[in-house]
Formats: C-alpha cells, structure tokens, sequence
C-alpha cells in the first residue's frame, strides 16, 4: 500500500480532486498530492472491507501515532514523512490532520446520526478539515477563507452523502439524520430497500437545499482578493455543484442513476476557472 507514491495515489484514485489540483505550479501540485494521498490512505483504512472493526482501530491508532513521529521525520511511513515536511514548508496547523482522523474514528463508532447536528460535525471533521490543509497551500489572505474553506468541506461531503446513499447503507451506514427521515416518514428499510417515492424525493429536495446553501455561503465566504490563490479549491466547488445538479436532474433517483460528472467535466470545469481567474487576475 506504501510503496505508491503521492502523485499515483491521487491519478489512480479518479477523484476530482486530480483534476481540481493538476494546474497547480509544481511545488504546490506536490503539496497537494501529498495532502491528498494521505487523506486517501487514511480514509481506506476505515473502509478496507472484510475487516472487523477492532483491527481497523489498531491501524488506525497506529497511523496516528506515526503521523506524530513523522513530524519530526521519524515514521516508518514515506508518505507520512513528505507529509511531515509539507506541513513545516507551508506552516500548517496540525489540528485539521489529527480532526480528520477523529472524523475517520467516528465512522468507525457510529453508524447512524440522530441529528444534523451531529452529522455536521463528521462533515467537518472528514471534509472542511482538507479544506483547511488546502488553503495553507493555496495562500490567502482573509481569515474568512477559513469560514470558505469550511462551509464549502460541509457542502462537497453532503453531496457526497446524497450521491452514495445506496453505496453506503449496504455497507451498513446511513448519514443522512434520523430526526429528518421520521420528519419526511421515510425510514431506513426504505434506504435498505431502495424506496423510491414521493417522500424519498420531497427528503431529497430537503437535502440538496441544505448542501446548495452551503454553497453559496462557501462562495459569500471568500473575499476577491483570495480568489486566484483558490482557483483549485473554486474548481472543486463547481464539479461538485456540477454532482449535485445533475442529483437534481435525476429526479433525486441515487438509488437507480449512475450520477457522476465524468473525466471530461472535471477537465473542462478545472481548466475552465483556472483560465477564468488567470485572465481575470
């Protein structure tokens, strides 16, 4: 698993985020590849399958024992090590990367979640805390690129959980929050069972509101003058928003639609606001 570098983790993985980060100058396209295999890797150790939980918490304290030592180079890891030195050459805080481990252990306790409150705490640990790793990179210059940064983590994983709802209740995980399936008289058989009616698509609407207001609050947050560092951060935001439309367009059908936006969106969407805020800044 180690022996891939950074750069092969984030081409092999297919996530937008290659596309997204590919126009970065050299020093900062690397950062981010390693940010981003290290996310990658931390993330497949909660979702490595026929393993019972408690070896996934083994590996998963040990990942996080090494990330200590590799701060100040000592892992037995690589990756974790290029990761130690990122973090030094961009002055990054640590806490985004311990929270996004915390985030991973949560998926490992819970299951389901009771309120949207509670489900945007694991948004924020499993989302905006990348999203706070990033902008260090990227530079900026206005604390409120932390609110965007933030804000647009909480948006990019509610997507995320409304595109995957059938993915992931068969293996055993239902995000979206207990109040509002009551609320919308769906309930998790009907996730189980991949009930699609009218309920299931007036929930839905409910869902893609929330995840489009996050959105815009994402976009508010950013101040003009932060806006050609976070050109990457801006391309990631459309090819999401770019997921949840088409969500929409499906008539919120998750359960039977292949929803995706394919290679060639996120080409043409990244080269398209990179070359956006190039000419513009």
């Amino acid at each position: 698993m180690m022996a891939e570098t950074a750069k092969d983790i984030a081409k092999t993985s297919k996530s937008s985020f290659y596309y997204a980060f590919n126009l970065l100058p050299n020093a900062k396209r690397d950062a981010m590849n390693t940010v981003y295999a290290f996310c990658r890797q931390t993330d497949d150790i909660v979702d490595q399958e026929n393993l019972p939980d408690d070896i996934k918490y083994e590996s998963l304290f040990k990942w996080t024992k090494e990330l200590q030592k590799a701060l100040s180079g000592h892992s037995e890891y690589p990756l974790l090590n290029k990761l130690g030195k990122t973090i030094s050459q961009f002055n990054m805080p640590l806490e985004p990367f311990f929270e996004l481990l915390r985030g991973m252990e949560m998926d490992l306790q819970k299951k389901r979640y009771l309120t949207f409150e509670d489900l945007k705490l694991y948004c924020y640990r499993v989302a905006s805390t990348v999203g706070l790793m990033c902008i260090e990179i990227f530079g900026y210059k206005h604390k409120s690129t932390k609110d965007f940064a933030v804000n647009l983590g909480i948006a990019l994983q509610l997507t995320n959980i409304l595109r995957d709802i059938k993915k992931d209740s068969q293996s055993g995980r239902i995000y979206l929050p207990q109040q509002e399936l009551a609320r919308f008289n769906y309930s998790e058989s009907d996730i189980i069972n991949n009930t699609y009616n009218e309920n299931f698509k007036e929930l839905m609407r409910y869902q893609v509101e929330r995840a489009e207001n996050y959105f815009i609050s994402a976009t508010k947050d950013l101040n003009l003058d932060d806006k050609y560092s976070m050109f990457a951060a801006r391309a990631m935001q459309h090819i999401y928003h770019k997921l949840l439309e088409k969500i929409i367009d499906a008539d919120y059908d998750v359960y039977n639609r292949n929803i995706k936006v394919n290679k060639l969106e996120k080409a043409g969407i990244s080269i398209g606001v990179w070359a956006k805020y190039s000419l513009v800044y």
